[in-house]
């Protein structure tokens, strides 16, 4: 992680992570589904927030997760159309493209004054959408690496290895005590100091991988070999405006990253483009594109991939 980091497992047993929490997630789907099961069965108290029908089947049944990384396993949960109770902890794991309209069911006054939100969302931009809403100080940069899905409201298939947060910013309440809390529950969580680079870090991953994997339908280790060229071009580009946003980004370090991932991974996006559901283009490229104009960096080749996929 550019910038310093140290891992959260330091501070595991201080802060606010030697009690339990209540927290609520937001989206309960591949990501907010699984850390919603993950943090329940550390002990922690988790109330999901989702549409009524999705709501009571979690009542019903709990999530049920399928995970090489974390074994089998059923966690009981909560579960309510809105938040309704102040919490520790409010989880944002929506689709950007979701993100207005799900705002609602957490509405500012009721989350309390020592609620902390952790958006999980792909993109930049979205933060400057929440701390509008919810504060500056109450809204921490987050972003997570993980590969899992929801395949039927309350089941996670958790198919990647490993399960990590980076966290930064500056909010009211310490991170060191967020961090603990999903180190509690099995995440690998580090803190950084730059939210810049922590959020452009993921970006310039993972927009090549997104707007590739979506544009020809084919897994990472396909595009790593057939469309290598154009993997290429697009980590220049997008590390280019990062750098220009104030982000050290390293392209030979990303490209590392795609020649060490599992050949048979596919995007979020080229899922959901599959399955017929919005895409989450304008988050991703959209954002990319408008970072380059403000800091006038040419981006000829994102622009044309965003292009192709909008046409899809």
């Amino acid at each position: 992680m550019p910038g310093t980091a140290h891992d959260a497992a330091d501070t595991a047993s201080t802060g606010d992570g030697s009690r339990p929490w209540t927290v609520a997630v937001l989206g309960p789907g591949g990501v907010g589904g699984l850390l919603a099961a993950l943090l329940s069965r550390a002990g922690h108290r988790v109330i999901c927030l989702a549409g009524e029908a999705t709501a009571q089947v979690l009542s019903k049944d709990g999530i049920r997760v399928r995970s090489g990384q974390f074994g089998d396993f059923t966690a009981t949960v909560e579960a309510d159309t809105a938040l309704r109770e102040p919490v520790d902890l409010c989880v944002v794991a929506v689709k950007h493209t979701a993100l207005d309209a799900a705002l609602d069911r957490v509405p500012p006054a009721v989350l309390g004054t020592d609620g902390l939100v952790l958006p999980l969302l792909n993109g930049i931009e979205h933060l400057d959408t929440l701390r509008r809403r919810y504060g500056d100080d109450r809204v921490a940069a987050g972003v997570i690496r993980v590969e899992s899905a929801r395949v039927a409201p309350g089941v996670i298939e958790h198919g990647s290895p490993f399960t990590e947060i980076d966290l930064a910013g500056k909010t009211a309440r310490p991170l060191t005590g967020l961090a603990a809390v999903l180190e509690s529950a099995g995440v690998r969580t580090r803190l950084a100091e730059s939210e810049t680079a922590v959020l452009w870090t993921k970006l310039a991953f993972l927009a090549p991988f997104a707007l590739l994997t979506t544009r020809y339908d084919a897994p990472v280790g396909t595009i790593r070999t057939g469309h290598r060229e154009e993997l290429i071009a697009l980590v220049g580009e997008i590390t280019a405006v990062g750098r220009a946003a104030g982000a050290p980004l390293d392209p030979d370090r990303i490209l590392a990253m795609y020649d060490a991932f599992p050949a048979g991974t596919r995007s979020s996006m080229q899922r959901d483009a599959a399955a017929g559901r919005a895409l989450e283009l304008d988050a991703i490229g959209g954002a990319v594109l408008r970072a380059a104009q403000r800091h006038g960096v040419p981006a000829p080749t994102v622009a044309r991939l965003v292009s192709e996929v909008a046409s899809l």
